[in-house]
C-alpha cells in the first residue's frame, strides 16, 4: 500500500465518524459527543498511519510504535474525559451558541461544520504520519525531546482538566471562576497543552538535523491547531460564554491571567 491510498482511507474513515456524530446530535444527543468522537477518531487514525506497512515509507519501527502509542494514549484520555463531562453535564455552550446562530438551518450547517472537523482531523493525522515515518534510523535526541514534549502535554492537559473538575464539584464555587493551579497561569491551560502535543509530533518529524524535507511539513499541525484553538472554535466562543455567564468576575480574571500561554499572574490595578 502507498501513503496516498492510506491517507484516502483515513479521510473516508474520519468523514464517516463525524457523520455518525452528526446523526447522533441531530437526533437529540448532547453535542459533547461530537468532540468525543473527534478525539477517538484522531487517535484511531493516528495509530493506523503510524503502524500500517507502507512501501518506501517504513521509517524506524521503534519510532512508529512509540508515536502510535502516544497518539492512542492522548486520544483515550481526552475522549474519556469528554465522555464523562458530556454524560454528567449539560450542553456544550459553544455548540449551543452555534445552534442559536444557525437557527432553522442548524442541522445542515452542523453537517458541513463536522465535515470540516473531519478535514482538520486529517491534517492532524498527517502530522502524526510524518512523525512516525521519519526515515532516520534509530531513536535520536529529537525523538526523546519530542516524546518528552508529548508526555508533558498529555500530563498537563490531564492535570488541567482534573483541577477544573474538582473546582466545579464544590458547591461553594458555583458561579465562580477557577483560577487555581494551572488555571492561574493560563485561562485555557487545557488548550495550551493540547497545542503543545502537536508541537511534539512536529519535533519528531523534523528529526535531529532537519534533513528530511517532508518532516518540515509537520509544522502545519501545531500551526493549524494554534489558529483553531486561539482564533476560531476554542477560546473565542468559550470566552464569550464565560463573559456572559460570569460577568465582571471573568473580566477581572481575564485582566490577571494570560489567555493561552502560561504566564505569571498580572497584578490587577484598581480602577
Amino acid at each position: 500500500m502507498g501513503p496516498a491510498l492510506l491517507l484516502l482511507a483515513v479521510a473516508v474513515f474520519l468523514s464517516l465518524a463525524m457523520t455518525a456524530a452528526f446523526l447522533a446530535v441531530s437526533s437529540g444527543a448532547k453535542s459533547g459527543w461530537v468532540d468525543a468522537t473527534w478525539s477517538f477518531a484522531i487517535g484511531a487514525a493516528g495509530i493506523a498511519v503510524a503502524l500500517v506497512p507502507l512501501d518506501g515509507w517504513e521509517g524506524d519501527l521503534q519510532r512508529r510504535v512509540i508515536v502510535a502509542a502516544v497518539a492512542g494514549l492522548w486520544s483515550l484520555r481526552l475522549g474519556l474525559h469528554i465522555v464523562a463531562r458530556t454524560v454528567n453535564g449539560g450542553e456544550d455552550p459553544r455548540y449551543a451558541a452555534l445552534k442559536r446562530e444557525w437557527g432553522g438551518r442548524w442541522r445542515r450547517q452542523m453537517f458541513y461544520f463536522l465535515q470540516m472537523q473531519a478535514a482538520a482531523a486529517l491534517l492532524l493525522a498527517c502530522t502524526i504520519f510524518l512523525a512516525a515515518r521519519n526515515p532516520v534510523p534509530g531513536l535520536q535526541w529529537s525523538d526523546f525531546a519530542g516524546i518528552a514534549v508529548l508526555a508533558l502535554a498529555v500530563a498537563g492537559e490531564g492535570i488541567a482538566d482534573a483541577q477544573l473538575s474538582r473546582f466545579r464539584q464544590q458547591d461553594a464555587n458555583t458561579g465562580k471562576v477557577c483560577d487555581a493551579g494551572l488555571w492561574g497561569l493560563s485561562r485555557h491551560p487545557n488548550y495550551f497543552f493540547q497545542w503543545l502535543g502537536w508541537a511534539g509530533y512536529a519535533l519528531i518529524a523534523i528529526g535531529p538535523y532537519g534533513g528530511w524535507a517532508w518532516g518540515w511539513a509537520a509544522i502545519a499541525g501545531p500551526a493549524f491547531m494554534y489558529w483553531l484553538l486561539v482564533h476560531v472554535s476554542g477560546i473565542p466562543p468559550l470566552e464569550e460564554h464565560m463573559r456572559r455567564s460570569r460577568g465582571e468576575a471573568y473580566e477581572a480574571y481575564a485582566r490577571r491571567v494570560s489567555a493561552f500561554w502560561p504566564l505569571p499572574k498580572q497584578r490587577e490595578v484598581p480602577t
